[in-house]
């Protein structure tokens, strides 16, 4: 995960954002609303602005059940935060900063198996009967974006030999890295000119 969040950095450093103003492996808390603080992956804050901030995850098995359970309520519920904390004017009068999650997942056969859903009291989604893992995780980064939780989300798969000479699978187009990095581009470049 490092090595996209260090091209991330380079990204904004290329949009006009000095290095001074980007936060990837120090001063990565911001204040929540729930919660006292909360540490981001990536922060880009330039005169008492919070301009981004991105959250950065992965899932490799073998308890998929739970941890994506875990995964989903931890981002919707940073989110949450955040966005709650930025109605509050916990950062000041910051314009709508952007908000990114980057996540990847183990590609094996666990996670590409479907899964059954328990229903025994009402219907879940139709589009979670029989779905993967992988397919639940594409589901939900596109939710995070519908729902206007997260300003963009990347989804990627690699399997634990290719993943070591970073070779991944992007799932779904509107969910690749390309898209995300092209919609923090456009929203960091007008922060870089202004002085």
């Amino acid at each position: 995960m490092d090595e996209f969040i260090e091209l991330f950095t380079d990204l904004i450093a290329d949009s006009g954002i000095p290095e001074e103003y980007i936060f990837r492996k120090k001063s990565l808390q911001l204040p929540g609303f729930f919660r006292p603080t909360k540490e981001w992956d990536l922060l880009v804050v330039k005169d008492n602005t919070l301009i981004a901030a991105i959250e950065a995850k992965s899932q490799v098995g073998p308890s998929f059940g739970n941890n994506f359970n875990n995964r989903t309520e931890e981002a919707m519920g940073s989110a949450l935060d955040l966005w709650t904390a930025y109605r509050e004017e916990v950062f000041l009068a910051s314009p709508q900063p952007f908000l990114g999650y980057f996540f990847m997942l183990e590609d094996c056969a666990a996670s590409n198996r479907p899964v059954k859903v328990r229903e025994p009291h009402f219907k879940v989604f139709p589009e979670f009967v029989g779905a993967s893992y992988k397919k639940r995780y594409e589901i939900f980064c596109r939710k995070l974006i519908l729902e206007r939780h997260y300003t963009s989300a990347a989804f990627i798969t690699s399997d634990r030999v290719r993943g070591k000479s970073g070779e991944y699978t992007t799932p779904a187009d509107d969910l690749s890295v390309q898209r995300l990095a092209k919609a923090l581009v456009a929203h960091v470049g007008g922060f870089g000119s202004l002085s």
